[in-house]
C-alpha cells in the first residue's frame, strides 16, 4: 500500500515517518508566520493533530508528489487560528486591572542569545507584511515551494501567489534601503540545533493512540 493510502487509512506507523520527516520544516514555518518559537511549538501539534483529521482528503492519485505542501498549508491556516486566538487573549488581558509590578529577568535571559540580532531582522520583517503577504513569503522564499504548491497550500490562484510576493518583495526592499533589513536580503531565524525542537514524536503516538479507541 502507498504512503497516501495508507494516510488516508489512519495508519500511526505512516504518521510518524510523517512527523519525522517535517516536524522541523513546520516548527520553523510557525516562526516565520508567528515570529516566536513558543507558538510554533502550538502549530506543530495542531497542524500533525489537523492532519490526522484531515487525513482523508489526501490525493492519492499524486503519488510521487511530497506531502509538505499539504502539511505547510494546514500549518498556514493553524498559525492564522493561533494568531488570532492571541489577539482575542490579549484583548481579555488588557481590559483587566494592571498587576503588580515584579522584577522582570525575561530581557537577562533573551540577552544571552548569540542571535537576537537575526530574531530583530525576522520580525521586522514580519511587522512590514500584510498577513498574506507574510504567508507567501514564508512558503516561496523560506520553505521553498514553488507558485503552484504555494497556491495549493494556500487555496488560492496561482496569480494571486505571484501577485502577494511582488508586494512583499516592494516592501522588504524599501525595509533594505532604510536600512532595518541586511542587504542580502535573506532573513533567516536562528539556527536550530539538532534536537532542540520542543515537541517531539510524541504527538505521532496519539494517532495511533486514538485509533485504538
Amino acid at each position: 500500500m502507498s504512503a497516501r493510502a495508507r494516510i488516508r487509512s489512519g495508519d500511526p506507523d505512516v504518521f510518524r515517518e510523517l512527523f519525522d520527516d517535517h516536524a522541523r520544516s513546520i516548527y520553523n514555518h510557525g516562526f516565520r508566520l508567528t515570529g516566536a518559537w513558543s507558538v510554533a511549538e502550538d502549530v506543530v501539534s495542531l497542524t500533525f493533530l489537523e492532519a490526522w483529521r484531515l487525513r482523508e482528503r489526501v490525493d492519492v492519485d499524486g503519488e510521487a508528489g511530497s506531502l509538505r505542501p499539504w502539511l505547510l498549508g494546514i500549518a498556514t491556516n493553524v498559525a492564522r487560528n493561533v494568531r488570532r486566538a492571541a489577539r482575542r487573549h490579549a484583548g481579555a488581558l488588557a481590559r483587566l486591572p494592571p498587576p503588580e509590578v515584579v522584577p522582570d529577568f525575561a530581557e537577562e535571559v533573551v540577552g544571552r542569545l548569540r542571535d537576537r540580532e537575526r530574531l530583530a531582522q525576522v520580525r521586522t520583517a514580519l511587522a512590514a507584511l500584510r498577513q498574506p503577504e507574510r504567508e507567501v513569503v514564508a512558503l516561496c522564499v523560506w520553505s521553498g515551494l514553488d507558485y503552484a504548491e504555494a497556491a495549493a497550500a494556500l487555496g488560492v490562484p496561482v496569480g494571486t501567489v505571484r501577485s502577494r510576493l511582488s508586494r512583499a518583495r516592494g516592501k522588504l526592499r524599501k525595509l533594505v534601503t532604510a536600512g532595518k533589513l541586511q542587504p542580502s536580503g535573506e532573513i533567516r531565524e536562528p539556527a536550530v540545533s539538532r534536537g532542540q525542537i520542543p515537541v517531539d514524536r510524541t504527538i505521532a503516538v496519539r494517532f495511533a493512540q486514538e485509533k485504538a479507541r
